[in-house]
């Protein structure tokens, strides 16, 4: 009778089952170019989520940075030094998006219409002040939401 063998895992399977070993020996596999036991689906689709995910988190800051400003606009009373430090926080993150990928900067440009339409709504929510309040198009510029010395009257 012999021992049982330890379960050996294809790279496809270790996905499943271990991830972060399967990103170690993914990138082992790329070093030393061993390209035909690479595991290309599950590694296509982690490729297309790290995309996806930069997209979401420059939507992200966008979201903050906008209601910020309308707050800032909207609600001259309520100023704070709270307010301007959220406002060049969420500058400086996407600023730093634009220096590691400044392809995303035309992204920016197409979802500032989207984000604020959101942003809308929840500044209404945030400040208790009417939608009608706040403009149906964006107030701010892309130029201007990044402008670190930009704040609305």
């Amino acid at each position: 009778m012999t021992a049982p063998q330890p379960t050996v895992f294809t790279n496809s399977h270790l996905y499943d089952k271990d991830f972060y070993l399967w990103i170690e020996t993914t990138a082992k596999q790329l070093k030393e170019g061993r390209f035909s036991e690479v595991d290309l689906e599950n590694l296509i689709e982690e490729i297309e989520c790290m995309g996806r995910s930069e997209k979401h988190a420059l939507e992200s800051n966008l979201v903050v940075l906008l209601i910020h400003l309308l707050k800032y606009k909207y609600q001259p009373e309520k100023r704070s030094n709270s307010w301007n430090a959220t406002i060049r926080e969420h500058r400086r993150r996407l600023r730093i998006t634009f220096k590691d990928s400044p392809s995303l900067k035309p992204y920016f440009q197409e979802v500032l219409p989207e984000c604020y339409q959101d942003v809308r709504k929840q500044a209404s929510d945030e400040t208790d002040l009417s939608l009608d309040t706040f403009p149906v198009e964006c107030p701010f510029t892309g130029d201007e939401c990044l402008d670190e010395e930009f704040l609305p009257d």
